[in-house]
């Protein structure tokens, strides 16, 4: 158990995004510290990215640190507006920001629709942060209500999970320096200084207005460019396909090669309700980083299940599955004559076709006009939604959810 010490000195961190960070106390120092969080360290911020930017191999450790330091700056400026936050309340939601990624799995998404199905990585923040609010004490137990929004003073929930929080401020700015995506750059620090709080809710003063539309427009492409990459999204559907057949081969008790930690969630048959209520469980899980998932992978590429050793080659190998995104659902021939092609070529049943050939579908949406929009303070002291305060045309068609269909199969089916 780390304890909260008080701080010696100034403790500062070499950040290549924003320069020097400095840890603003003991506890946070001490939460910093703490195996939970040092779990982050060896989990990427961007998964399967750096297949195609190979620099995108920063850290959710990293990350939550650079929200960290953001949040830091927003208090500053709305302290500087006249707003009242005490310093507990400056502590509290430096940690939430901290903590909010800290139920984060390796390779989140595809973890979390394979081997820990139905529980989300925010349920997992929660309750880890709940689990270390016992271990300090209670000295936790406001930055946990500013994380799950029912702290009366509700800005503060806004600067840890909005529509411009410190999170997307920070995974923006850092995902773009690390890729190389400068269409993903923001004016983070100009964002920053034009915040304000108005009728108990963050707000942007209208000078500010176009670094707005920049943001709004920046998430899109990367959305496209980065996240929703087609390659990105290929690597994501062999992963997530390589974690089901190996639980599709542990459960029928076939011996496979794997980490205590990721063993015991390959075998386990796990319900939410199991997961919230079982130190078993959460004990595993935080055991569980990339490198469980990796090195199981490594192994599995010689493996006599050839579903398995197959895929886990393509993926060591970057000989991804072949992706088409259209805005239609593909045709029925199409999708039939390449199963039919599968099965002539591998030694597969019908049963294993969803391996090889396959249908999913993405979606981009870069702004939702609504109950958490983001608001423009007027000269003229009113609030209006960005997407009515702007005179960006296409900021409307932004706010509309892209869902494109994909299809994916092994490329030498073609």
């Amino acid at each position: 158990m780390h304890t909260a010490k008080p701080l010696k000195k100034k403790k500062i961190i070499n950040d290549p995004v924003y320069g020097f960070i400095s840890i603003p106390d003991g506890l946070v120092f001490s939460l910093i510290e703490h195996p939970w969080f040092q779990r982050l360290r060896y989990i990427k911020q961007l998964g399967m990215t750096h297949l195609v930017y190979p620099g995108a191999l920063h850290t959710r450790f990293h990350h939550a640190l650079g929200a960290m330091h953001l949040m830091c700056l927003a208090i500053e400026t709305l302290r500087n507006k006249g707003h009242e936050i005490s310093e507990e309340e400056e502590q509290a939601v430096a940690i939430a920001i901290l903590l909010h990624d800290i139920g984060h799995g390796p390779f989140s998404h595809a973890l979390e629709e394979t081997i820990v199905h139905g529980i989300s990585h925010e349920d997992i923040s929660t309750l880890l942060m709940n689990k270390l609010n016992q271990q300090y004490h209670g000295k936790l137990t406001t930055a946990i209500a500013i994380f799950n929004g029912t702290y009366p003073k509700g800005f503060l929930h806004e600067l840890v999970s909005g529509q411009l929080d410190m999170d997307r401020m920070d995974y923006l700015n850092r995902d773009s320096f690390f890729t190389g995506v400068s269409e993903g750059v923001i004016s983070f620090d100009r964002i920053i200084k034009m915040l304000d709080v108005v009728n108990g809710h963050i707000a942007v003063e209208e000078k500010g207005i176009y670094s707005i539309e920049k943001f709004i427009i920046a998430r899109r492409l990367m959305y496209w460019q980065v996240y929703l990459h087609k390659t990105v999204v290929s690597a994501e559907q062999l992963l997530a396909k390589i974690l089901k057949r190996a639980r599709e081969l542990a459960l029928a008790e076939k011996p496979l090669f794997a980490t205590p930690a990721l063993s015991h969630f390959l075998t386990a048959q796990v319900s939410k309700a199991d997961f919230l209520n079982s130190d078993e469980h959460i004990n595993a899980f935080v055991g569980l980083d990339d490198s469980d998932i990796m090195s199981a992978i490594k192994v599995w590429e010689e493996c006599d299940d050839f579903v398995l050793s197959a895929l886990c080659k393509m993926l060591m190998q970057r000989h991804l599955y072949h992706v088409e995104i259209t805005n239609e659902p593909p045709g029925q021939t199409i999708l039939e004559e390449l199963k039919a092609r599968a099965l002539s070529k591998f030694p597969i049943g019908k049963d294993q076709l969803d391996y090889f050939v396959f249908t999913d579908t993405i979606r981009n949406n870069a702004y939702r006009p609504g109950g958490d929009s983001i608001h423009i303070l007027m000269k003229n002291g009113t609030l209006q939604d960005i997407a009515s305060a702007s005179d960006y045309s296409s900021l409307d068609a932004l706010s509309r959810t892209v869902k494109k269909h994909i299809t994916c199969y092994t490329k030498n089916l073609v």
